[in-house]
C-alpha cells in the first residue's frame, strides 16, 4: 500500500523499483489517493499510475485531491478557487499551464479548464473519474483518508472516505477489520486500534512510504 505521493514522481519511481526487486504481484500494490498538488510533479505522477493501472494491475484509490480536480473540470468558476488554495497551481503548471487568479472571470476560469482538459487527455480524466473509494482483501481495507467506525465498509459516505470522519481517529473498529489509509501525515507508520496510517509527507519529508502487510506484520519501505 503506496501512501499519499503529491506530485512526487521521482520518489514513486524509486519506490515503485523497489517494491518490484521485491517481486510483489502488482495487482496486490494499492496506492492510497493524493496523487497530485502541492509537488511539481503531478502530471507526471498521473501518467504513470494510469500506465501502472493497465499494464500492471495497480490499484489507485480515489483522494480528496483529484475529487477536487474533478471538481474543477465539472465547475471550473465555483471550484477552481478552492482547488488552487490546496496546490492546484502546482498540478496545473506541471500540464503546462501559468496560475489564474482566483477573482478572474467565469470565462477565463472556463477557458483554463478547457486548456488543462486538453493537456490531460481524455483517457486520464476518464481513469481519474473511474477511480474507487476503498479496495478491501479479507479484514484488509484501503481507503483515502478515513471511514466512520460505527459504518460498514460498505455504507460509508463519500465524505468520510475521501475527508475522514471525527471518530475515526478517536474510537476502534469492533468488527475486525484494519483500515490503512493516507491523507494526515504521520511520522512513523504504525498499527493501531484497527488503523494504519501511511501518509509520511512526501512533498515535504522526501519520504515516500509503503507499508506491506501480511497476515503476521506490518512492513515499512520508505525512500
Amino acid at each position: 500500500m503506496i501512501g499519499d505521493i503529491h506530485g512526487c514522481d521521482r520518489l514513486l519511481s524509486e519506490l515503485i523499483s523497489r517494491l518490484e526487486r521485491l517481486e510483489l504481484p502488482p495487482q496486490h500494490v494499492v496506492c492510497v489517493g493524493d496523487y497530485i498538488d502541492r509537488g511539481d510533479e503531478s502530471a507526471a505522477v498521473l501518467r504513470r499510475l494510469h500506465r501502472l493501472t493497465h499494464e500492471a494491475g495497480v490499484t489507485c484509490l480515489l483522494g480528496n485531491h483529484e475529487d477536487m480536480l474533478i471538481d474543477f473540470l465539472d465547475r471550473p468558476e465555483r471550484a477552481g478557487p478552492r482547488w488552487l488554495r490546496y496546490g492546484g497551481l502546482q498540478t496545473l503548471a506541471s500540464f503546462g499551464l501559468g496560475p489564474i487568479a482566483e477573482t478572474a472571470p467565469e470565462e477565463a476560469w472556463r477557458a483554463h479548464r478547457n486548456a488543462l482538459r486538453l493537456a490531460m487527455g481524455e483517457d486520464l480524466e476518464a481513469w481519474l473519474r473511474r477511480l474507487p473509494l476503498f479496495w478491501r482483501s479479507g479484514n484488509i481495507a484501503v481507503v483515502h483518508a478515513g471511514a466512520d467506525p460505527a459504518v460498514r465498509l460498505s455504507d460509508q459516505s463519500r465524505r468520510s472516505l475521501l475527508w475522514g470522519h471525527p471518530e475515526f481517529s478517536r474510537t476502534a473498529r469492533q468488527d475486525g477489520l484494519w483500515v490503512i489509509h493516507g491523507h494526515t501525515v504521520v511520522e512513523r507508520i504504525a498499527h493501531r486500534d484497527g488503523r494504519i496510517g501511511i501518509d509520511t509527507g512526501a512533498y515535504a519529508t522526501g519520504r515516500l512510504s509503503a507499508a506491506l502487510v501480511s497476515t503476521w506484520d506490518v512492513e515499512v519501505i520508505s525512500t
